[in-house]
């Protein structure tokens, strides 16, 4: 095991943040998680808490808060496309403006390394198949917008003693103590569950690069231990080639776990516009031993029998539990700030 090293987590309490705290105590690193607590009560199973928690929204954290830590994962942010679209200034305020700000605290405080959770949404309409870390940015949404901004600002703070980078999630699915089901693999799952049928709002031939939340966690640790050289002020793309689908590919997927649901096509959305396969060879290349766990069968057929454990059905899925949009929603105060 490599040396003990402190992390600062913003976020550590939702999706993908749970499994982050879990697995950087286990590997023996001391853990402050920062989190307002805007999901608080959706937990699906009991979350793992962090060495210390620390009650704030991402817009107040100060200089003092991230001291003494070796890196900053910076997760906290409003979390998807519809989110984002709802309020784009609340969003550009926190995903952006907070963001940098905070970057600019870690550096002021000596934190060597910074880790920012991107999305390869930054892509939007890829005007090819495969898209690469060079190719050119088509952002549809505010929360799109956002991650790239992020990206160019704080990539200008990278010097011999602050080292940040910035990782490009694929569409991330699968089982969460922080269960989100307005994700598309889970949501198809889900309607399946509640409906018998598997709702495709699109016209299933979008492409998607999909990546289990705990390979995203995973990913995050991976870049923390690295060596400066590798991973220093690079975007990288976080994923696996052989995990792009089709959203058709994802609704036979379900079909083969519930053989008698079927697909049906709404059309809600017509043409998606939101169209691109990933290219992850820069992952591979950077860090060689870091390999995902799940396939796309695998972690559908854990979230599966999760759902059957839990006896998630149509009330779930119709009520605000485990779609964030609806949550905030319900609890807007929140997000006050």
């Amino acid at each position: 095991m490599g040396e003990m090293l402190r992390v600062f987590v913003t976020g550590h309490q939702g999706y993908i943040g749970t499994h982050l705290v879990e697995l950087l105590r286990h590997a023996g690193h001391e853990v402050t998680g920062c989190d307002i607590g805007l999901f608080r009560g959706a937990e699906w199973e009991t979350i793992p808490a962090a060495d210390r928690e620390l009650h704030k929204d991402v817009r107040q954290i100060e200089a003092e808060d991230v001291a003494g830590h070796d890196c900053v994962m910076h997760l906290a942010a409003i979390s998807n496309d519809p989110m984002g679209d709802v309020d784009p200034e609340t969003t550009f305020a926190i995903n952006r403006d907070a963001s940098i700000r905070l970057a600019g605290l870690a550096r002021e405080a000596g934190v060597g390394r910074f880790l920012f959770s991107g999305s390869c949404s930054v892509y939007g309409q890829g005007n090819k198949l495969d898209l690469e870390e060079t190719d050119p940015l088509h952002p549809l949404t505010a929360y799109a917008k956002s991650k790239i901004d992020t990206e160019k600002a704080v990539s200008e703070l990278a010097d011999d003693a602050f080292s940040p980078a910035f990782l490009r999630n694929a569409t991330a699915y699968g089982h969460s103590p922080m269960l989100r089901v307005d994700l598309v693999v889970n949501n198809l799952l889900a309607s399946a569950l509640s409906y018998g049928e598997i709702r495709i709002m699109s016209d299933g031939s979008p492409w998607r690069p999909l990546i289990h939340c705990r390979d995203i966690a995973r990913a995050f640790v991976a870049f923390m231990e690295a060596p400066r050289e590798a991973i220093h002020n690079r975007a990288v793309n976080i994923g696996g080639n052989a995990e792009n689908y089709q959203v058709r590919d994802v609704a036979d997927q379900v079909q083969r776990l519930m053989p008698d649901a079927q697909i049906t096509f709404t059309g809600e959305v017509g043409a998606d516009p939101r169209n691109y396969r990933v290219n992850f060879d820069l992952l591979s290349e950077l860090l060689p031993d870091f390999a995902l766990q799940y396939t796309l069968a695998l972690g559908m057929e854990e979230l599966h029998e999760k759902m059957l454990e839990h006896s998630f059905g149509k009330e779930d899925f119709e009520g605000d539990q485990f779609v964030r949009l609806r949550w905030l929603n319900e609890h807007p105060d929140r997000l006050a700030g």
